[in-house]
């Protein structure tokens, strides 16, 4: 039962690493399961701290994805207009284009946001990119997070 938990787990790491690229799969709790599925078989053994760590991490991680391409509107120069376009983009992006979407969407829903509201072309694409590069924080938070959380999973195995 252990080695079949074992391949489970290193299933839901691999899972959890591509999940912080393609936006649909939340990476780092599939990466988090996969280190707390190997911690009840004989191969892994961690403190009930670093478990605890671990999941918070994993989950703070996958919520500010959300919020990073939001804030990154508003440290561009966004409004509010522009806020809510990214967030709202995020989400018709996410029903209407899968995982394109999520990058597309804020970006595309910062430019409407802002136009809407009047600003020129210039601020209305400086507000996009922000929602952008805030997607890209995101997947980088969220890779950092499950780099650690595989690091820790193979030192375990080892």
């Amino acid at each position: 039962m252990d080695w079949f938990l074992l391949v489970i787990a290193i299933l839901l790491i691999i899972l959890g690493l591509v999940g912080c690229i393609l936006p649909v799969i939340p990476g780092p709790p599939l990466s988090f399961l996969g280190l707390l599925i190997v911690h009840f078989t004989e191969f892994a053994d961690y403190t009930t701290n670093f478990l605890i760590i671990a999941a918070i991490i994993a989950i703070l991680v996958t919520v500010l994805d959300y919020v990073v391409p939001i804030w990154g509107t508003k440290r561009f120069g966004g409004t509010k207009a522009g806020m809510w376009g990214a967030g709202i983009g995020m989400v018709i992006g996410m029903i209407f284009l899968g995982p394109l979407g999520l990058i597309l969407g804020p970006l595309a829903g910062a430019i409407i946001g802002e136009s809407l509201k009047g600003a020129n072309n210039k601020d209305a694409f400086r507000a996009g990119l922000g929602a952008f590069i805030g997607f890209l924080t995101g997947v980088g938070l969220k890779l950092a997070a499950s780099i650690y959380i595989t690091y820790h999973f193979i030192k375990g195995i080892f």
